[in-house]
């Protein structure tokens, strides 16, 4: 009998959050297309718009680009119309560049998605690898990178929001390691910083709530929120509507899972787990468990003329000894249950933790979607250099190869879509950021005055004579 009540609270528990969600994505998606719509007609009403002279606003070219990378079903610019996943922060510098990658591809393939869209050229997964995944080795084309010049004498800022912050870690790590057949000057160096913004470097235990069997990290549960989700995304990846998938895309088009290219028969295979992302395991959601993690991190190095910086967000308190979440009105609907679960969190006692040491209570701190511990910096299996500050006013001077990190207080989602949500402290966060890259991370080389190379050029005339 407690068995069959404990059945049913997880099935009540399994559709509201199903309803939640896809309330949330229809909320996002509208909202998009009433943007759009209400930007054409006002485009198409506006009187004597073709005598409208723009101004043109200048970048300047020797300014590093700074790189928003979106996250788990994120988007960059030129997806949802004129939504901005990071909800418009990438107005406040001149050169900020917003890649759209695959919103549920594996960390790895969106990493090599990152490197073309700004060197240009077509996206190459590499050989080994997609046949070892089952898709086509070569993607989307970029005729034009968005940053062509990108090298170790112009690098590049990075700012990764949750699951991108792992992203650029693996490209920084595939940069050292020359990973890209064409370029083989590459190093870590062409990377200056990295910032996480609620970044997912350790796992989270939401992943084994929402359906990750937490024996291996990398199967799904035959009934859960991500089992709904993996056959809603084979569907739509199948239907291939152009305008739909143009205004949204899951990423897998290298998978060809298009009924022009898989038919009734692929369908059944990709649904019954046979082939896709979902039968191999390269889809985003085993690298974001605690055993996807670690295995990434095995290979991941925190290098040393590159700096680091994370924000980790928290909407958990104790009271008592007990973790709960702090406060209703500041959690997102669609992260409250998650938060109140993720708090009260115990690993399976039948499945062997997921490393040496675990305690369920060091995971109980999160921010409905991630877990606090896993945010501050990359700990698992080794822990990497660190420091916590709780004023940006005490790194400064910054030091390189050390992740400096704060924890603040705020949901997964706090900073990202909607603005009005953080209200001042959106503008704090970012403003913070962009002034790092701009004023206090740089690599040092010492500019010569003309009177001091001309003075220098006639000292070494006189040595020669």
């Amino acid at each position: 009998m407690m068995r069959l009540w404990i059945n049913g609270l997880q099935m009540v528990e399994l559709i509201v959050s199903s309803w939640v969600h896809l309330l949330y994505g229809f909320y996002i998606f509208s909202t998009a297309v009433a943007y759009d719509l209400s930007q054409g007609l006002y485009e198409y009403l506006r009187p004597n718009s073709n005598l409208e002279v723009k101004e043109v606003v200048k970048c300047r070219d020797d300014l590093p680009p700074i790189v928003l990378v979106h996250g788990i079903f994120g988007f960059g610019q030129g997806r949802l119309g004129g939504l901005s996943y990071f909800a418009g922060a990438e107005k406040k510098d001149e050169r900020v560049l917003v890649p759209d990658l695959g919103s549920l591809t594996s960390i790895y393939d969106r990493a090599r998605e990152l490197f073309y869209y700004l060197k240009g050229g077509r996206v190459d997964y590499g050989e080994e690898h997609s046949q070892a995944c089952g898709h086509s080795q070569f993607g989307r084309i970029y005729e034009q990178g968005n940053y062509p010049e990108w090298d170790e004498d112009h690098p590049i800022h990075f700012v990764g929001h949750s699951a991108g912050a792992q992203v650029v870690r693996v490209l920084q790590q595939m940069l050292h390691d020359k990973a890209f057949k064409g370029h083989e000057d590459t190093n870590e160096n062409w990377v200056l910083s990295i910032t996480a913004l609620s970044g997912a470097f350790n796992g989270t235990t939401r992943t084994y709530m929402d359906g990750m069997q937490p024996e291996d990290g990398r199967t799904v549960k035959p009934i859960s929120l991500l089992q709904l989700c993996r056959l809603g995304v084979i569907m739509y990846d199948w239907f291939d509507i152009s305008w739909l998938k143009t205004y949204y895309n899951f990423g897998f088009d290298h998978f060809n899972m298009s009924w022009r290219k898989a038919g009734i028969r692929g369908l059944v295979d990709t649904l019954l787990g046979n082939s896709g992302p979902f039968a191999t395991g390269d889809w985003i959601l085993p690298d974001l468990t605690i055993q996807g993690c670690m295995k990434l991190n095995c290979h991941l190095q925190t290098f040393p003329n590159t700096y680091y910086f994370s924000y980790a967000t928290k909407r958990t308190t104790k009271i008592l000894g007990v973790t709960i979440p702090s406060g209703l009105t500041g959690v997102h609907p669609m992260l409250f249950i998650r938060v109140l679960q993720m708090s009260i969190w115990r690993h399976p006692p039948d499945v062997p933790p997921p490393y040496k040491g675990y305690r369920d209570e060091h995971w109980w701190d999160n921010d409905g979607a991630l877990n606090t511990v896993s945010m501050t910096h990359p700990r698992l299996p080794i822990e990497h250099p660190h420091r916590f500050v709780a004023n940006d006013s005490e790194c400064h001077p910054l030091q390189p190869g050390i992740w400096y990190y704060k924890i603040i207080k705020g949901d997964h989602i706090l900073f990202i879509v909607n603005r009005e949500r953080a209200g001042v402290q959106f503008d704090l966060i970012y403003d913070s950021i962009f002034e790092r890259c701009r004023k206090h991370v740089f690599r040092k080389r010492p500019q010569m005055l003309p009177n001091e190379a001309h003075q220098q050029q006639s000292e070494l005339q006189q040595t020669e004579e």
